[in-house]
């Protein structure tokens, strides 16, 4: 008599080998897709105003294809950096941003330490404190900021308004509460045991911060300086505001300022303007890059 084996185990699940390798193949795919789609939408722009820079005010007027440059010509480089006008708003704005990079270091630095290291009755609460003054938009400041320095120019006499030197006391509004906030980040990354060995060896706070604490945390002074540069260069509402002036206005205030004229816009100019203007923070990043990223990153772990 035979007998019958009956498998009550039930069906088996069928593995389909590979399917992790597939989907690993369609997130790359999508990925891909996305980046493409990206960088479609980022470099258009520029692209654009590449070639307008390349065309002369008639092949702009005469309305031929936007995206192809018919005789090329570098005149609008070359009338743009020949004039006085264009390298004087050049020179303010460099002025401008490396002073107030320079002041927004020496403020931020310091108050990230004290914030970060050097425990005291409502630090935590003042650090979030610092970060959300930077979420104060700069539409709702200029007005009060604008009436503070008429003020002390009537009391004092001193000539503050319609001057470039007014916007090295309005940008660092912008810049150290973020710049501290970054920095904050990465010295709270760094471990205890190198500033309480310091301590223990004798060293002062200030010798704690600029011998151990400012050389292993170079990555973030260098974002943080990147982004106080960024922001003093391209600003446009305040310079708008506190500057009226020809000699007194910095770079994308004086663009709009000179090169548009009542409806007369000179497309070529403006372009040639912009990407000369464009030209310092990119190069910047270009190089910087690398620091940039780790710098903001770096908060994201502590040890």
């Amino acid at each position: 008599m035979s007998t019958i084996a009956i498998d009550k185990a039930g069906p088996r699940r069928k593995v389909k080998y590979g399917s992790m390798s597939r989907d690993r193949a369609w997130a790359l795919r999508w990925s891909y897709f996305f980046l493409v789609v990206f960088v479609i939408f980022s470099l258009t722009p520029p692209i654009y105003m590449l070639i307008t820079s390349l065309k002369s005010s008639a092949e702009i007027s005469a309305a031929t294809n936007p995206w192809w440059v018919f005789h090329p010509t570098l005149s609008n480089y070359v009338e743009l950096l020949t004039s006085n006008q264009f390298l004087r708003f050049f020179w303010n704005s460099a002025m401008v941003s490396i002073v107030v990079v320079i002041v927004t270091m020496l403020i931020s630095v310091p108050a990230a330490f004290a914030l970060a290291r050097m425990k005291f009755w409502g630090s935590a609460t003042l650090a979030t404190g610092v970060f959300l003054t930077y979420l104060i938009p700069d539409s709702l400041l200029f007005i009060p900021l604008f009436k503070m320095f008429a003020l002390i120019q009537d009391l004092t006499g001193i000539t503050l308004l319609n001057r470039w030197y007014v916007l090295l006391f309005v940008y660092p509004t912008l810049t150290v509460p973020f710049c501290t906030w970054i920095m904050i980040g990465y010295f709270a990354s760094i471990p205890k045991e190198l500033d309480e060995a310091a301590i223990i060896d004798g060293a002062s706070w200030l010798q704690t911060l600029t011998r151990i604490f400012i050389p292993v945390a170079l990555p973030g002074l260098i974002a943080a300086t990147i982004f106080a540069f960024t922001v003093s260069w391209a600003q446009f509402l305040y310079p708008l505001v506190f500057t009226t002036s020809i000699d007194q206005l910095v770079l994308p205030v004086g663009i709009t300022t000179t090169l548009i004229k009542g409806d007369v816009f000179n497309w070529g100019q403006i372009m040639t303007g912009a990407l000369l203007g464009a030209a310092p923070p990119l190069i910047i990043y270009a190089f910087l890059m690398d620091y940039y990223i780790a710098g903001l990153t770096a908060g994201a772990t502590k040890g």
